[in-house]
């Protein structure tokens, strides 16, 4: 069959917003799109669940930014917003033994077994971030920003803890990584906020190389691999850039849509609390219907690619349309678009794409189920009537088509659950 040719290229909105009626645009077109990205450079989403599952496991299809045309012709300055995507070094821009290399130096922190050793630490982290989220209603007039009180310091404590990041530079790591994602940054605000991050990690590099500790930092700096190569300093600072960031932003965005999926259906809340689907339910429902990342840059085919009956040129910078992927109608039925905690898993046992696909497959997954199902459970056997304080159309959406969700979440706790109705509104196993 001969390739579509593409058409009008859709114009990524640097400035973000909700992708899902764009994405419905698109996917009613096809499963591949021509996209417009800052700058005017020219390149490709996937959006449709089953072109993109396939199109993440092809072996023509590279992570190494030495494949991408349009980098190699130097037509990307150095302020460009998704230059980083691109160029980290680290286990997001690796193929074949390399990738191989990076991700074994890192995988043994986040095997399922190691994970569950978190468990008792994020169930305390939680607990005393509750406590400070019902502080800061009380000072605000029974109202709160979930996102900054509970859900941004769970999963940026848990990764900092990992990788023995002291307290004094999350706030400042955190706004960096925001600023990282960001697709609407200016190019003089991209490259400072680059050379800062890199300079925070590099100097808790240095300190952990001085005084080890029992984390996942002084770890890589020990590690050798097999044949005992030593993990390089760029690999090693790109690979903390990397943890960071997918460490913490993807798991924020995720309890929050979460949050507010719930908040908007009050009645597959009631389907949870009355034990008809689990809080594991309502994780991998959000991670289909409202995907924490909505585009992720960047794959580059090494060759001509025919993807679902569209040509991708050799060298494209390719995002995966993890949020369209999601609501596919072809994938996941007519009611793709619907919330629903009970929806059973599609024949393949594929729920979603959201965690990735093939080789690439988000390392943290298990940690980032765990926080979010942990975190969920205990807010909501806290404060059963906790509840959204505007309406979700008045939320501001994040300045980035890479990850998906809002800026603040303000809500209303409602009154406090007493210990019995806390405990009576977990579901028992």
């Amino acid at each position: 069959m001969e390739p579509t040719p593409a058409t009008a290229p859709h114009r990524m909105d640097p400035s973000g917003g909700c992708p899902h009626a764009a994405n419905a645009r698109l996917l009613a077109r096809g499963a591949v799109a021509p996209v417009l990205l800052p700058g005017g450079i020219e390149g490709m989403a996937v959006l449709g669940h089953d072109a993109l599952r396939d199109f993440l496991q092809h072996p023509d299809v590279a992570k190494d930014a030495r494949h991408f045309r349009a980098l190699r012709e130097g037509r990307i300055g150095a302020g460009w917003p998704l230059l980083t995507f691109a160029t980290v070094q680290g286990m997001t821009t690796a193929d074949g033994d390399d990738h191989r290399r990076l991700r074994s130096l890192v995988s043994r922190a986040f095997t399922p077994r190691r994970v569950e050793e978190l468990r008792p630490r994020i169930e305390e982290l939680t607990a005393s971030l509750l406590d400070g989220l019902e502080r800061a209603a009380e000072a605000g007039g029974g109202v709160a920003d979930l996102r900054e009180h509970f859900a941004l310091p769970l999963p940026m404590s848990v990764i900092s803890e990992l990788l023995g990041v002291d307290a004094e530079f999350r706030d400042r790591l955190h706004h960096l990584s925001n600023q990282v994602v960001a697709t609407d940054i200016e190019p003089d605000e991209a490259v400072a906020a680059n050379r800062e991050l890199v300079a925070v990690l590099a100097a808790i590099a240095a300190a952990k190389a001085e005084g080890p500790g029992d984390d996942l930092t002084s770890a890589l700096i020990a590690a050798r691999d097999e044949d005992g190569d030593r993990l390089g300093g760029q690999e090693l600072i790109g690979t903390l850039v990397l943890m960071i960031i997918a460490g913490h932003e993807t798991t924020l965005n995720l309890i929050t849509n979460a949050v507010r999926a719930l908040c908007g259906h009050r009645g597959q809340l009631e389907l949870v609390r009355a034990g008809k689907a689990s809080w594991a339910d309502v994780v991998e429902e959000t991670l289909r219907w409202d995907a924490p990342v909505s585009y992720f840059p960047f794959r580059y085919p090494v060759r001509d690619l025919t993807v679902d009956g569209t040509l991708i040129p050799a060298g494209t910078p390719v995002l995966a349309g993890y949020s369209a992927a999601g609501r596919d109608p072809a994938a996941h039925g007519p009611d793709a678009d619907r919330f629903d905690v009970t929806r059973p898993a599609r024949a393949d046992g594929v729920r979603h794409l959201s965690l990735g696909h093939g080789a690439h497959y988000c390392l943290g997954a298990p940690l980032a189920r765990l926080e979010a199902t942990v975190a969920l459970e205990r807010l909501f056997a806290r404060f059963p009537r906790l509840d959204l304080a505007v309406a979700e159309d008045e939320l501001t959406r994040h300045s980035s088509f890479v990850g998906n969700s809002v800026r603040t979440l303000p809500v209303r706790l409602g009154d406090r659950a007493g210990r019995h109705d806390a405990e009576s509104a977990i579901p028992k196993p």
